[in-house]
């Protein structure tokens, strides 16, 4: 059985989390706390880089969520989650990468201000809203012939991938108000059984605020 490391509050875990549940695939979940479980010899020895999630399967270690993703989706290949055709594949993988290499980069600063990390100038804050702001224009534009999903009618790993970080840019007092298209498409997947099981509830947050904080001031 698939062997999933990971922690609940983990965006990256929960895409991948999100996959499995998506192709009904079993697995086993091992949960670390980010608090030191990352440095202990154990985990070092299965990714020296510290960092979750991690997918073992039988004599295979997949570190990098992207990577684990397009494992998952060429080892199980049903229900796809990457589009064949061309057009609709160079959509999905546009997502993706533009939710890691500029959202999710923009959301750190804003973040660490809203826990309380220092180190981050006014300046530094406003840009990173204006980013996130510009992705949101971009990934609505995307949506705007009111496709149902990135690649029309087929769910894929845009959703899983931005699906699992657009939404929480609203702590930041951002409004979908201006993105319909997204703000349907967000409803759309908050309702899927795959986002339910991997919601984690607030009160559970807050518990690992500590840790998160430590997280980011470390990305300093």
């Amino acid at each position: 059985m698939l062997k999933l490391y990971y922690t609940p509050i983990s965006v990256n875990s929960r895409r991948v989390w999100v996959a499995l549940l998506e192709k009904q695939i079993a697995f086993e979940p091992i949960a670390l706390n980010l608090d030191g479980d990352q440095f202990e010899p154990d985990f070092l020895g299965i990714n020296p880089f510290h960092r979750i999630p991690v997918l073992v399967d039988g004599d295979l270690t997949v570190v990098e969520s992207l990577a684990i993703l397009d494992y998952i989706d060429a080892k199980y290949p049903a229900p796809p989650l990457l589009p064949t055709e061309a057009k609709a594949l160079g959509i999905v993988r546009m997502v993706e990468m533009v939710t890691l290499n500029e959202l999710l980069p923009a959301m750190f600063p804003l973040t660490r201000q809203l826990l309380g990390v220092p180190g981050d100038t006014e300046e530094k804050l406003a840009q990173s809203k204006q980013q996130i702001l510009t992705v949101l224009r971009f990934f609505e534009g995307l949506l705007a012939d009111e496709r149902t999903f990135f690649a029309g009618e087929q769910f894929s790993l845009a959703e899983v991938v931005a699906g699992t970080a657009v939404p929480s840019v609203e702590m930041f007092e951002i409004s979908f108000d201006e993105y319909p298209q997204l703000q349907q498409w967000g409803a759309r997947l908050a309702g899927r059984s795959s986002w339910q099981q991997t919601e984690i509830p607030d009160a559970e947050i807050a518990t690992k605020i500590p840790i998160i904080r430590n997280l980011l001031a470390a990305r300093l």
